[in-house]
């Protein structure tokens, strides 16, 4: 995908051969915002006025029908930002409440995701993950979509390779995401679906400082920094809407 160069923070895509070093006083505030955006967005979980069925009756409905896959300790809530943005462009959105707030292994995660899927009949999907919820749509690709009812997968700083510092929160959900993990080399020995997957990650990531990389030169730097704030950025959003927009080999999207 063609990139464009910009400032970090202000939208668009950042070149990865372009990346400098920012200073510690940048990090910092970068830092600050990416935990008050996501302090504000886990706090949607407490308003349950906004229901998910809203986001898949769409009068202007148009591509494929978007699935979220959220992050770790995520509820779909936490995604509503984006959410409702992808719906306001006329796409289909659908949550999947069997993830709760997403601690549960990946494994399980990847056959919940799958029983989803089958259960509403969805076709030429496109999943939009958010970190662990990458490695978590990658799995139930591979083993859990026999009928390949996903076209195509965008996720967001996901730690395909893990995380090194995984260890800096030492419960069994985050952990997962050592590099040493048996399930995450697993996965990163399975190529296969690598070509219907986007990887994109953001200029800074506090919590995947190693990159989110899944097919090098392939892969799409965002130029907001933090590991949720790219969430919100203009581009990322309208790389989404383009992915569900664009028809595949086999014809037009749904």
């Amino acid at each position: 995908m063609t990139t464009m160069t910009a400032s970090p923070g202000s939208g668009g895509f950042w070149h990865p051969n372009r990346r400098g070093v920012p200073r510690p006083v940048e990090r910092a505030w970068w830092r600050v915002r990416d935990y008050a955006d996501a302090v504000r967005w886990q706090a949607l979980a407490l308003d349950r006025r906004h229901r998910p069925d809203q986001l898949t009756a769409n009068p202007t409905s148009r591509g494929r029908p978007v699935v979220l896959v959220p992050g770790v300790y995520e509820d779909w809530t936490f995604m509503r930002p984006l959410a409702q943005r992808l719906h306001a462009r006329g796409l289909r959105v659908h949550v999947v409440p069997g993830f709760g707030f997403n601690r549960a292994p990946i494994v399980r995660q990847a056959e919940v995701l799958g029983r989803f899927l089958e259960a509403e009949d969805l076709r030429d999907v496109l999943l939009v993950a958010h970190s662990k919820g990458g490695l978590i749509g990658k799995l139930a690709m591979l083993r859990h979509d026999p009928t390949q009812r996903v076209t195509r997968m965008v996720s967001l700083n996901t730690p395909y390779d893990g995380s090194t510092l995984a260890w800096a929160f030492p419960t069994p959900a985050v952990l997962a995401f050592r590099p040493s993990d048996r399930t995450l080399k697993a996965l990163a020995a399975e190529r296969s679906v690598n070509h219907r997957i986007t990887a994109v990650s953001s200029e800074w990531d506090p919590h995947v400082p190693t990159g989110s990389s899944l097919n090098g030169e392939e892969d799409v730097v965002v130029a907001t920094p933090g590991h949720f704030r790219p969430l919100s950025d203009p581009a990322f959003i309208d790389l989404v809407v383009a992915a569900a927009l664009t028809p595949e080999a086999g014809g037009p999207p749904g």
